[in-house]
């Protein structure tokens, strides 16, 4: 049986931690390893349990969600945060991926999209909830283009077409199958594509795309 993945959850509403519980223990691959209600508390318990998702809330008593999140990816690298909230300014999502997380979900997103998520960051990667998307182009297209930075002409044709997919938000193994290739391929197209850019994470490569024209949003 394949290792279960350990949830922290974080929100000061014992109603939506109680709502989250019965979701997520009810998924046959997650278990809840501990809750917490403040910043402070999730700090902690993700200090104790080393969870592999710490579902986190952002206006919290004591310590705000980043904060927390900044806290708990300096004493656990590995544990991914994945944002759970109400708010979708963008001074809230902006903050929160530069303090460290995996992925922001708004509460009104459906549970499947939820699961979806959970999944996604714990296999490190970024869940970008779709009506979001627009935050990246709108904050990236405000920056200035650098005359040396690389571009997509380094990228060798099959190159492209990954970087493209993945800013789509397909995993690897769903490019493996729409190219027809292996994953262990797709995982070597990724990691050229991100040294010959000089990107780091998902986000990286999701902004780059934007702002390239790779892929477009939806109106």
């Amino acid at each position: 049986m394949s290792k279960k993945i350990r949830l922290l959850l974080v929100d000061d509403h014992a109603v939506v931690r109680s709502g989250l519980r019965m979701l997520l223990q009810a998924q046959p691959d997650m278990c809840i390893v501990g809750e917490a209600e403040t910043g402070a508390e999730a700090v902690q318990q993700a200090q104790h349990h080393a969870p592999d998702v710490v579902l986190m809330d952002i206006q919290m008593p004591d310590m705000n969600g980043i904060e927390a999140t900044k806290k708990i990816k300096a004493i656990a690298v590995e544990t991914a945060v994945l944002a759970l909230t109400m708010h979708e300014n963008d001074k809230y999502f902006f903050e929160m991926l530069q303090a460290g997380a995996s992925g922001y979900v708004p509460k009104r997103a459906a549970p499947d999209d939820l699961i979806h998520a959970i999944h996604t960051v714990n296999r490190g990667e970024v869940f970008l909830y779709p009506s979001l998307a627009s935050r990246l182009v709108q904050n990236y297209l405000g920056q200035a283009d650098q005359d040396d930075a690389p571009t997509v002409d380094n990228l060798t044709p099959r190159e492209q077409e990954v970087l493209t997919l993945i800013a789509d938000g397909l995993t690897n193994p769903e490019i493996a199958e729409k190219l027809v290739i292996s994953v262990k391929t797709v995982d070597r197209h990724r990691e050229n594509i991100m040294t010959k850019l000089n990107l780091h994470n998902r986000v990286d490569l999701v902004k780059y795309a934007l702002k390239k024209g790779l892929i477009e949003l939806e109106s």
